[in-house]
């Protein structure tokens, strides 16, 4: 009997080890903060939720939609638009069900149409593309992605729409199977592939996420939140992204990632590191190609771009996590505040204590294109 406690304690050590070396542990990472740029009083409340906020966007007309985050397993309405000082399901408290799992990532396009990406538990369940026209309501399109598109393991969370309509990027964090990854997905034909999987833009390091004074480790320290790419802003020409868990803002081109002829030795040479940026999430760019990155370790959204000096725009305490940014009309920067140190691995009385969870916005200076 002895001998067979020992086996187990032996395998349950040597597991906790493995799994251990896989996904825990981390350096802290150097605080790149500057003083702040504007004042935190420039920032507004849009809206507070009982729910934890995922991402958003807001169209052309003003009209703002939001996520729920699925790391809060929310049992009720997952995409919501808020209408007259109330979120209401979108596009309907029926269609909920049938259309969305585990949704996270929202975007609109030219044509106004809202795009979602579900992930669908981590590849556990098929992940899925959703359109919905915003003029009429109605479904465009509800395709499901294969297994070769979005794995067991993958996280695609977040994703923007070219400005000609025609391609989504989609961004897959891949934190459990750590094969993070861009897709390209062809709006005309419903194709989506897979590029630069594990090359060195999109991959973690090793840092540890350290949050309003926690770091984002579970399990007792065994298991730490460090994932791939994650935030991407997509402008006429190229796209700009970065890891959650990473030091680097990189960019490569739109019509690089379009060309299916294109190696891919080729098209990972052809990447461009710009700048430092913070460990982060969401992403978004204006009109003059500034790129602004959230700064998920210090409540704050950085500005980076090509020849810029990356800079700390705008601080507040009342920024949890900036999950994810959106231009609207009018030249205001949505950020949805997801509070995500407050919802993994927690219990939904803790998550319920930790509301309300809000979206805020204020004006950077330039306009952005709406929805992105």
């Amino acid at each position: 009997m002895k001998n067979i406690l020992l086996s187990i304690f032996v395998l349950a050590l040597v597991g906790t080890i493995l799994v251990w070396a896989r996904y825990g542990g981390g350096a802290p990472y150097p605080d790149l903060s500057t003083a702040p740029v504007l004042n935190a009083s420039v920032l507004e409340e849009v809206l507070s939720y009982s729910e934890p906020v995922g991402n958003v966007a807001v169209n052309r007309d003003g009209r703002i939609f939001f996520t729920v985050h699925p790391e809060s397993r929310p049992k009720g309405n997952k995409l919501l638009e808020y209408v007259r000082g109330a979120a209401v399901p979108f596009p309907t408290g029926a269609a909920q069900a049938e259309l969305f799992d585990t949704v996270l990532g929202i975007a609109i396009d030219r044509y106004n149409r809202l795009w979602t990406i579900d992930h669908g538990n981590h590849g556990l369940r098929p992940a899925r593309i959703v359109a919905i026209d915003l003029d009429t309501n109605e479904v465009l399109r509800n395709q499901t992605l294969g297994p070769e598109i979005a794995p067991m393991g993958s996280f695609l969370q977040d994703l923007q729409v070219s400005a000609d309509g025609n391609t989504i990027v989609i961004a897959d964090a891949s934190f459990w199977r750590k094969s993070p990854a861009i897709i390209i997905y062809d709006i005309e034909t419903g194709d989506a592939r897979r590029v630069l999987e594990s090359h060195e833009s999109v991959a973690a390091e090793d840092y540890m996420i350290r949050n309003n004074g926690r770091d984002m480790e579970f399990l007792g320290g065994i298991v730490a939140l460090r994932g791939g790419i994650d935030g991407i802003a997509l402008g006429p020409r190229w796209l700009y992204y970065g890891a959650i868990s990473g030091s680097g803002l990189y960019r490569v081109r739109l019509r690089d990632l379009r060309d299916r002829s294109l190696p891919p030795g080729q098209l990972a040479n052809r990447v461009e590191r710009v700048s430092d940026k913070p460990l982060s999430d969401g992403m978004s760019i204006d009109i003059e190609g500034n790129v602004y990155i959230t700064d998920i370790e210090h409540n704050s959204i950085f500005i980076a771009g090509p020849g810029r000096v990356p800079r700390t725009l705008i601080r507040s305490p009342g920024i949890r996590w900036p999950d994810a940014l959106s231009f609207g009309p009018d030249g205001y920067l949505y950020i949805a505040d997801s509070a995500l140190a407050e919802l993994i691995l927690q219990s939904r009385e803790h998550i319920e204590a930790s509301g309300p969870y809000r979206i805020f916005r204020f004006k950077p200076g330039a306009a952005g294109t709406p929805g992105q």
